[in-house]
């Protein structure tokens, strides 16, 4: 790397330069895929808190649970939440509350889950 006369606070590297055209888009789709780009985000919460009320009455309406047995949902990760709803609704998860869940899990869609996860998931996890 050459010199500069900026601190290396603001200094560019040598090697950095813009994005290719197609790594530019791969982010962008990439994002979108994953639910990241945040007005989608924000109106999937607003979604997710209107679908919550089934939710609120085991895990509480903040997703902090009343029933020591049943797992907060507040600030819990996104992506796990919406993996976790997908093997109840197909099934494949198992456990003491599999069943409940499996019922509960039916009536969702895709963007339900989705809405769902990014909801509990922007809440503040419990201390």
């Amino acid at each position: 790397m050459s010199p500069t006369n900026r601190t290396a606070a603001t200094r560019t590297p040598d090697w950095a330069g813009p994005l290719p055209a197609s790594l530019s888009a791969c982010v962008v789709l990439g994002l979108a895929a994953f639910g990241l780009a945040a007005p989608a985000a924000a109106d999937d919460a607003a979604s997710g808190l209107a679908k919550s009320a089934i939710c609120a009455s085991c895990h509480g309406p903040l997703g902090l649970s009343p029933v020591p047995t049943y797992p907060n949902l507040a600030g819990q990760n996104r992506l796990y939440l919406e993996y976790a709803l997908r093997l109840y609704r197909s099934g494949e998860r198992r456990g003491d509350q599999a069943g409940m869940m499996y019922t509960v899990a039916q009536a969702l869609s895709d963007a339900d889950i989705a809405e769902l996860a990014t909801y509990y998931a922007d809440l503040p996890r419990p201390d």
